[in-house]
This record gives structure tokens, C-alpha cells and sequence, in this order.
């Protein structure tokens, strides 16, 4: 008897093959406007080994709270020289690092105001789906506020944002931990 892949066996584990050309950990440019920001951190498994050859996609608002996207029809600044989009691979060891701008607020689906943060897609191999998820921003007053945030269970609030790194107050530590204790909040988005 000889085994043969599968279809649902073969995602990945080759986004750095097919997906080189399409990486961007870079958002900030020279005419971008807001406040630069970097992000670091490592994508883990269960037992808290670092997921190599992953991919996280980041979609966000400019610094105004205004989405690179037609369907965004806010009376805001556009800004031609910010996408708001970027992927970024892991390495050998799972860490990831990308530099944007703090986002601005958006409205949520009643109109409220939603607190900034960063929209992030995860895809590795053994995943069929995406995981989706969001970083939040520490010490952020509409944290309090924000319906995603009140959403998740108090204890497992933190999973979502990040962590001011010692020596720089634009630099952050989040992580991603995929199953476990203190396992990343994921977001069912019905796809």
C-alpha cells in the first residue's frame, strides 16, 4: 500500500516559493503620514514551537481611519502613498517583524467608532481556512469601547494586544500562539 497526498493535505508548506514577489513588511514610505510603528513576534504551535514558513497578511487603516479600498466612502484623507496592506513571511524560527503606521479609528457596523487596530490573516500548511484575527494597541482609551474587544472574554482580551517592547515607545511585541494556554483569539468570519 503506498499513501498519497490528499487535497486537503496539501496546503503549503511553500509560501516562500510562490509567494516572494508579493511580501511587504515595510508599509511606511517617505510621504506616509502618522505614527511609525514596528511590530515583532513569533507565530508558535501548541507546544510553543515556532511555526516556520507561515504567512501573516495585514490590512489597516491610514492614520486619518480611512481604508485603501473602494467601499470605504468616509469623508477622509486618502493617502495614494499607503495601501494598508502587507505580507509577512516567518522564519526558520516563527518570528515576524513589519513596520507600519498606527492606524486610525473606523466606524464598526452600527457606525460606533471601533478602537485602531490591525486586521491579520494567517495561513500555514495543514490550514484549509485562514485564522483571522486583530492586534490592539496597549494603553488605547477606545480599547474600553470597542465591540470586537467586548466581544472576547476579559481574560483572553490580552491575546489581542500588543506589548510596548523596553526602549521604544513605537516598538511591539505580539504573538501568536495557535492552540494551548493563552491561545490567540481567532474570529469566525464565515468564510
Amino acid at each position: 500500500m503506498s499513501l498519497h497526498a490528499t487535497p486537503s493535505q496539501t496546503v503549503g508548506p511553500f509560501f516562500s516559493i510562490g509567494c516572494d514577489r508579493m511580501i511587504a513588511t515595510d508599509l511606511t514610505g517617505r510621504d506616509v503620514s502618522g505614527q511609525r510603528i514596528e511590530v515583532t513576534g513569533c507565530l508558535t504551535d501548541g507546544d510553543g514551537i515556532g511555526v516556520p514558513d507561515a504567512m501573516l497578511e495585514i490590512w489597516q487603516a491610514n492614520s486619518a481611519g480611512k481604508y485603501a479600498h473602494p467601499e470605504d466612502t468616509q469623508d477622509k484623507a486618502i493617502e495614494p502613498a499607503f495601501q494598508g496592506f502587507g505580507r509577512i513571511p516567518t522564519d526558520a524560527n516563527g518570528a515576524f517583524r513589519f513596520a507600519t503606521i498606527k492606524p486610525g479609528s473606523v466606524p464598526g457596523p452600527s457606525g460606533k467608532q471601533q478602537a485602531p487596530h490591525i486586521v491579520v490573516s494567517i495561513f500555514m500548511r495543514g490550514l484549509l481556512r485562514r485564522l483571522v484575527t486583530r492586534i490592539y494597541f496597549p494603553d488605547e482609551a477606545e480599547n474600553e469601547q470597542d465591540f470586537v474587544l467586548n466581544f472576547v472574554e476579559p481574560s483572553r482580551r490580552g491575546t489581542l494586544v500588543g506589548r510596548r517592547i523596553a526602549g521604544g515607545h513605537n516598538k511591539l511585541e505580539w504573538n501568536v500562539i495557535l492552540q494551548g494556554e493563552n491561545e490567540t483569539v481567532f474570529f469566525d468570519i464565515g468564510l
